[in-house]
């Protein structure tokens, strides 16, 4: 298991690196075909290298997985409701959900304030960013500085999701409202949060939102000889996984949430939710590049995993989602 000693500062430098590597790869599936997205490019530069098939598919199963529990949520609160994605790097999910006429009522983004700033610039420069921001927006003027934008249906955050009072108080100041059904998600964040900041983040999201959904993604069967490949080839470049011990097993992925506020928690390894994804569409995006062999497909997926966790004072049924 990894070491829970750790200096902040290198990191969270660290953690951009990966937020770097993660945007990347989508924008090389994105390119090779696997799922459209007109707007990752205006984030994310081209791809140099080439990047393995079984990372492209991975990175599939991700989004198509967290996709189809999200679109479930919004079905069920017909969009009456708000999206608080934490740790969001250059993701567009803002923009896709506006072209599908999907938009909930308020979409807010959290990250680090230097992963923010980057964000911000390019929506500022981007027309194609910075004009669907626009059209969905009405009421008073628009707030937009170098660490935050605040829309009537958008906003970004620049916060640290360690520092809890920092973080409520700016999301008071962008209108979150805690009586609004509400989608949380995390992908890759927990794990490189000590177990006692990842548990106070989780019992203050359960304590402030009365009904709710959490959607997590991450690494999940570390104790392995995989996973402890993993492990190293992160901690090589100065990613502790400070949070690894909630990822040993997929029940420790369904305790954290559990032992924190939310009354339901469901989790599946990655070959699980690939397996669940329409057959036809993976039988195309199986076809876009050779794969020698699934061996190494197979033990990457068993080492991700989609955990979704619930709390429904509302009744609309949120217990009922499933991939």
């Amino acid at each position: 298991m990894a070491s829970t000693s750790w200096d902040p500062d290198i990191l969270n430098e660290a953690l951009r690196g990966t937020c770097n590597d993660a945007s990347l790869c989508k924008r090389y599936a994105v390119n090779i075909g696997y799922w459209k997205d007109p707007y990752i490019a205006y984030f994310v530069r081209q791809p140099k290298e080439r990047k393995a098939p079984e990372i492209s598919r991975g990175y599939y199963a991700r989004v198509q997985g967290v996709g189809r529990l999200l679109k479930a949520f919004l079905q069920k609160t017909g969009c009456n409701c708000q999206i608080l994605n934490l740790g969001t790097g250059m993701d567009t999910l803002f923009w896709k959900l506006k072209d599908e006429n999907l938009l909930p009522r308020k979409y807010f983004e959290v990250d680090f304030p230097s992963i923010v700033t980057r964000k911000i610039h390019n929506i500022k420069s981007k027309p194609s960013l910075s004009k669907p921001i626009m059209e969905s927006h009405s009421g008073e003027s628009l707030l937009i500085d170098a660490h935050s934008l605040d829309s009537s249906r958008y906003a970004i955050i620049g916060a640290d999701l360690r520092d809890l009072p920092k973080l409520e108080d700016k999301l008071k100041k962008c209108n979150i409202d805690p009586h609004l059904p509400t989608l949380l998600v995390t992908e890759c964040v927990l794990i490189y949060m000590t177990r006692q900041h990842s548990a106070s983040l989780l019992r203050w999201l359960a304590g402030l939102f009365q009904t709710a959904m959490f959607i997590n993604y991450e690494q999940v069967n570390m104790s392995d000889h995989f996973g402890q490949i993993m492990i190293d080839n992160l901690q090589s470049r100065q990613c502790n996984l400070v949070g690894v011990d909630d990822c040993r097993t997929l029940d420790t992925q369904k305790e954290q949430f559990l032992l924190n506020g939310w009354e339901t928690a469901n989790a599946v390894d990655m070959i699980k939710a690939y397996n669940c994804l329409p057959k036809d569409d993976v039988k195309g995006i199986e076809a876009l590049e050779f794969l020698d062999e699934k061996e190494l497909l197979e033990q990457l997926m068993q080492h991700y995993c989609l955990c979704w966790a619930t709390k429904d004072s509302g009744n609309l049924g949120l217990a009922e989602i499933a991939l």
